[in-house]
């Protein structure tokens, strides 16, 4: 894992930042590290880190999420306690950010912070997805997203996906137009995402490291099924 304390996940609405945050948030606390989930998403009502809160805090993991969040109010706000995780210097935490201009605005409150720590910021694209299918419409957003959010992208993370319909094939289609994203920002690739089952079929030199996603989310409507 990385180094740096400050780790940040933002993307576009489906390209599946929150499930990724998760994860390393879970491998972070399982390796021992004392570690933080920050759910800024104030945007999206469904899939968010703080739904599986009861998980993450079972794997060791404490959760800040917005007020109200999980309940019928529309606009949480964000609680002062995130502002603790900034004195703690041997906390590793991970911020789930909002996937649009508005969400990227809820961290750029928290700018005087970030400049004053080392931070990564990965930003997680999903070629197949509408508004992330072409280098323009990626690039737009990358760019409103680190306007809004006063921060620079660090890193970019493949996680081209159709769900469970998934194939190698849509992987690598996604891989070359992230390339171009990459040239265009000078911003290296640094994981590609997905199940490991489909991970272990890529090229061995497919030139980055490959960031294995155990399936956490899942939105409301199959979550009532599976309760059912």
């Amino acid at each position: 894992m990385e180094e740096e304390r400050l780790i940040l996940f933002a993307g576009h609405f489906g390209s599946g930042k929150t499930e990724i945050a998760v994860n390393y948030a879970v491998r972070s606390a399982r390796s021992g590290r004392k570690t933080v989930l920050v759910d800024l998403d104030i945007v999206n009502p469904f899939f968010r880190s703080s739904e599986v809160r009861d998980s993450l805090e079972a794997s060791g993991v404490r959760v800040i999420s917005p007020n109200f969040a999980g309940t019928a109010v529309d606009v949480p706000s964000l609680p002062a306690e995130i502002y603790s995780v900034f004195t703690d210097s041997f906390e590793k935490v991970i911020f789930d950010v909002g996937g649009d201009e508005t969400g990227a605005r809820a961290l750029g409150q928290f700018f005087p912070f970030f400049r004053k720590e080392q931070f990564r910021m990965f930003y997680i694209i999903n070629t197949k997805r509408p508004l992330s299918a072409n280098l323009e419409d990626i690039l737009e957003m990358l760019r409103d997203v680190e306007q809004n959010s006063r921060l620079q992208v660090t890193d970019l993370v493949n996680n081209t996906n159709l769900s469970y319909d998934t194939q190698v094939h849509d992987i690598l289609q996604g891989q070359k137009l992230i390339r171009q994203v990459s040239q265009a920002v000078g911003v290296p690739i640094t994981y590609i995402a997905g199940r490991k089952e489909l991970l272990e079929q890529l090229p061995e030199n497919i030139g980055c490291a490959l960031f294995p996603v155990h399936i956490c989310m899942k939105p409301p409507w199959d979550r009532k099924l599976t309760e059912a």
